[in-house]
């Protein structure tokens, strides 16, 4: 830098210094909001896919992972990402279930039990999702299963008439729905307010995931678990489709192999805990049931038929589709 100065003067030492500035700010770097909590399997599987896309891009992109929702709260996140506030999220696919009943597939109850199902159906579903959000300015990266989702109570059920007025936690338009056709009282609660809810009486039963029990310590909570799985649904990351495309094409091809293994990464994950999750609740002191009372069992089984009529009559010609290639 010495004899830059002595032979061009302090114009080419400025210059030498603007570019340095220039090259240690040429990163791109994103901001990408994550519901849930550090420790959460959908949480550090996001953290890996940054880490894949910073390797892949030699740190010319960076993605910083803000878990827990301290950017935006569930509802807030598919806004947020396209007008730009934030450049990628996660959000729970079937919350945009009020927007159009395709986002709702895969929280259709009893349709898809299994993780095999529960692919299948994603498969038949993405290419129909995907081109909704294209037209919004929003690209899909990666969708991730959240464990099947099963019945959490303060108090043994033992059939369908104790489900009546009872104060039960729903999180979107179906699962509110399934527990008014339960004759439950529905009430919508965000993960981190679980607890609290259960404390102060806003609800007493909740239907969920065993991830979301072990994240919230539902033991504290509720004593009985009932794994009647009723459906698997999905965290779906996305994208501001125009941050996306202003990266160049060596970026937006690390950016979609991380999606991409993220995403197989993302579906052995949640397999392989489920097992681990329930034995966690068990150990902690909740009575677990492998299934719920014939009663509630046929009971259970009846809604799942009404509503996948319901979500047909709602999806259109859309929905006949995806279900036909599911079943197919």
């Amino acid at each position: 830098m010495k004899t830059l100065m002595s032979r061009f003067g302090l114009p080419a030492l400025a210059c030498a210094i603007g570019l340095a500035t220039f090259d240690a700010q040429a990163a791109e770097r994103w901001n990408m909001t994550v519901e849930n909590p550090d420790g959460n399997s959908i949480t550090e599987v996001a953290k890996e896919f940054a880490r894949n896309v910073a390797a892949a891009t030699d740190n010319e992109l960076q993605i910083r992972v803000h878990s827990n929702s301290v950017l935006f709260k569930r509802p807030e996140v598919k806004r947020a990402v396209q007008t730009g506030q934030v450049q990628a999220g996660d959000v729970l696919m079937s919350v945009l279930g009020n927007e159009d009943p395709i986002f709702e597939a895969d929280s259709v109850p009893f349709l898809a039990r299994s993780y095999p199902e529960a692919r299948k159906l994603w498969q038949a579903s993405r290419p129909l999702i995907e081109a909704r959000l294209e037209k919004q300015g929003i690209r899909l990266l990666y969708a991730m299963p959240w464990s099947p989702q099963s019945i959490y109570t303060q108090k043994p059920v033992n059939g369908m008439a104790d489900f009546k007025g009872m104060k039960f936690r729903a999180y979107n338009p179906a699962t509110s729905r399934m527990v008014e056709l339960m004759g439950a009282v529905p009430t919508v609660i965000n993960v981190a307010e679980v607890p609290q809810a259960f404390s102060t009486g806003m609800i007493n039963a909740m239907l969920t995931s065993p991830t979301t029990g072990v994240d919230t310590q539902a033991w504290d909570f509720a004593k009985h678990y009932y794994d009647v799985q009723a459906f698997i649904p999905k965290n779906m990351v996305i994208v501001n489709a125009r941050a996306f495309g202003r990266l160049p094409e060596a970026a937006q091809k690390a950016v979609l192999d991380a999606a991409a293994k993220a995403e197989e990464q993302g579906w052995q994950a949640a397999e392989a805990e489920t097992g681990e999750l329930v034995k966690k609740l068990a150990d902690n002191g909740m009575q677990i049931h492998a299934e719920a009372p014939a009663d509630i069992e046929a009971a259970l089984a009846d809604i799942g038929r009404t509503m996948t009529d319901e979500w047909l009559r709602k999806a259109g010609e859309d929905g006949q589709k995806v279900v036909g290639a599911f079943q197919n």
